[in-house]
């Protein structure tokens, strides 16, 4: 697969399926960190250090034991690629914030359905990062497991007895494995029961985010649920633990939901409708107001007020009116207001292509 077709589309092929709780849950992710033993972490590793890390690594990739996974991988190099390239891939989630400001010698790996990202010289020497669509974290997990298993085969990782695997941040030693869901919760905020359900979660051990990780905003109602601890459980125990209360959210939202239908049905699809037309129609639109109003049309999907909006739509939208990637599209540098300008010609275009209708007036 060429680059640019990396480039082009602004949802990955595993996006367009679908999984369990997919109304509520977009995506659930797993990431993996690793270190090499011997070698300096990336923070404090030479130029050839970090190159001779980057090589060690990307030939695992090559290994026959690959083929297993029946895809391709391609791999990229971060100097190799434009600074607008790699905006694109920060927002598709392919590659991280870190690997593109503080790495040396940093480069991606991705699989051809990019469902699976492998970072080299990102805060830590490997991080394997595995997408799947609703709530599958178990089966992203096992999907990351296999793939450490194969570098573990051909390279030998930092690792204490005691402490497990060492990774460059304290929090993350141990398991060294992030696991997370991105989630829909408009109901929730609508019915003003967010906070309280947060501060539940963040009680029993497991961090809140926006949709772009720590230090994100939580636009368009998207909110990233992931384990804080990583030292002292089983990976069995971190995934079922945010199984468990990744469920109980999903009661939750669906609850809210039930609520609004039953006591405030004219009002949901009034804003709902609104929101619709507003997209359909504005000609300036920045990014907060845009994933707030594609929020609502995604609810209004599901709660089928607004029929034939594939749900597809929201996901692609929401990467598609990104700064980065509106650039992409249109080939050129935009100033702010200019991007507010494309972004919503877009997002009419984009809609005046589907053939939504009102089902709940």
């Amino acid at each position: 697969m060429a680059q640019r077709q990396f480039m082009e589309h602004a949802i990955s092929d595993w996006m367009r399926g679908t999984g369990p709780d997919s109304e509520i849950v977009i995506s659930s992710r797993i990431r993996v960190a690793r270190n090499l033993c011997g070698v300096p972490f990336p923070l404090l590793a030479t130029n050839q250090q970090s190159a001779e890390v980057l090589s060690q690594l990307a030939a695992v990739i090559e290994q026959p034991e690959m083929s297993g996974f029946h895809t391709s991988f391609h791999r990229w190099n971060l100097a190799e690629l434009s600074d607008l390239e790699k905006q694109v891939l920060v927002e598709k989630h392919l590659i991280s914030p870190t690997l593109v400001n503080e790495s040396r010698n940093g480069a991606v790996i991705l699989s051809e359905d990019e469902s699976i990202s492998i970072m080299l010289n990102e805060e830590d020497h490997l991080r394997i990062q595995c997408l799947y669509p609703g709530l599958q974290i178990r089966e992203a997990w096992e999907q990351a497991s296999r793939i450490d298993d194969v570098f573990e085969a051909h390279v030998d990782y930092a690792f204490d007895e005691k402490r497990g695997y060492l990774t460059s941040c304290p929090t993350n030693v141990g398991t060294g494995i992030r696991a997370s869901v991105m989630m829909h919760l408009p109901a929730l905020v609508m019915t003003k029961q967010i906070n309280r359900i947060l501060q539940a979660v963040t009680q029993v051990g497991l961090a809140v985010r926006g949709i772009y990780g720590e230090g994100s905003e939580a636009i368009g109602n998207l909110f990233q649920v992931s384990n804080q601890i990583t030292l002292g459980q089983s990976e069995a125990e971190i995934i079922d633990s945010l199984y468990s209360v990744v469920k109980q959210i999903i009661g939750h939202e669906k609850a809210a939901r039930e609520q609004l239908l039953e006591n405030n049905r004219m009002r949901l699809t009034d804003r709902i409708c609104r929101s619709y037309g507003i997209l359909k129609h504005a000609a300036i639109m920045d990014s907060k107001e845009a994933a707030q109003r594609l929020s609502d049309i995604r609810l209004g999907s599901d709660l089928n007020i607004l029929n034939h909006l594939d749900p597809s739509d929201f996901n692609e939208l929401l990467v598609m009116t990104q700064p980065g990637f509106l650039q992409h599209i249109y080939k050129k540098s935009l100033s702010t207001e200019e991007r507010d300008m494309y972004r919503a010609r877009l997002i009419r275009d984009k809609l005046s292509k589907s053939k939504t209708t009102n089902g709940g007036a």
